[in-house]
């Protein structure tokens, strides 16, 4: 069993500080942040470009290594060599918490393995910060970060994960949310989603809905800036479901049938109106729920 004291005295290595970063306004940059910045020997980067402005605003000269998924193989022996020799790192991702989306984890990892402390300091995370004000159900939750980009894969990932009870948090790129949220609700149903847009930032924007409300209104207004979706667990919807029997479900669709709509067009519009999937609305009808 492993027990790490961080703060002792007579710690001979140096530390490994996960240093987060804002996500947006610069203004959610921790003092503690900044002050570790400035002390540490180097900052290891995802993208010394972007991090070289955060630097610059806070007047901070503290030299930056590389570090990203691309070379984070070679490059982890390198800084644990720095770490056992007494120098002190801090690593940073683009925005927010490191770790989480980028190659940290391998260099905690290897760090724990090597009884060097590592300090984790608190600060923005665009998941929970996106959660927290959403309307969902914020506990429990589940977050994945960024999804497969593949029709074919993302319908495998979701339906792994349709019968979840969690609220779920996805990062996405604007150019693709539409694709997702459709994939998604062929899978999910029209269930309850937020769509997070510009978080922290001036046109920061949460759209809530169900999925096809949300769909319908991003196809007349392109999304711009990084999104996050954030939807509801399948025992979220249990009111729902307790609102409508198959019974109610047929004889909604058999109204609107009655009424001149078109019989798939009719259980499309009842499922959207009751949560339901098509699917289940079309079982119901033809009698195949069991």
């Amino acid at each position: 069993m492993q027990i790490q004291k961080s703060f002792t005295d007579n710690q001979e290595t140096g530390r490994l500080y996960l240093v987060p970063t804002p996500i947006g306004n610069l203004k959610d940059m921790t003092y503690r942040a900044v002050e570790t910045l400035e002390e540490v020997d180097f900052i290891c980067a995802e993208d010394t470009r972007n991090t070289g402005l955060l630097l610059k605003h806070f007047e901070i000269t503290t030299k930056q290594i590389s570090f990203h998924e691309h070379n984070a193989f070679e490059k982890i022996p390198y800084l644990l060599d720095l770490l056992i020799s007494g120098k002190s790192l801090a690593q940073v991702s683009d925005a927010g918490l490191p770790s989480i989306s980028d190659p940290g984890h391998d260099l905690v990892v290897a760090a724990i393995e090597k009884n060097i402390p590592v300090v984790a300091l608190p600060g923005a995370s665009a998941g929970i910060t996106a959660l927290i004000a959403s309307g969902l159900v914020p506990q429990p939750h589940l977050f994945y970060g960024f999804i497969p980009r593949k029709k074919g894969q993302q319908q495998a990932f979701f339906e792994e994960k349709k019968d979840y009870p969690e609220t779920q948090i996805f990062y996405e790129s604007p150019h693709r949310v539409a694709s997702t949220l459709a994939n998604m609700e062929g899978i999910y149903g029209n269930r309850q989603v937020v769509l997070v847009r510009e978080l922290t930032k001036v046109f920061e924007e949460y759209q809530r809905g169900r999925i096809q409300e949300i769909l319908d209104r991003i196809t007349q207004i392109p999304l711009k800036g990084e999104c996050l979706i954030i939807v509801s667990g399948k025992t979220q919807n249990k009111e729902l479901k307790n609102l409508t029997s198959d019974i109610d479900l047929i004889q909604a669709v058999k109204i609107l049938i009655s009424n001149g709509t078109k019989p798939t067009q009719a259980i499309k519009r009842v499922a959207k109106e009751f949560g339901k999937t098509r699917q289940y609305v079309y079982n119901a009808y033809h009698q195949l729920n069991k």
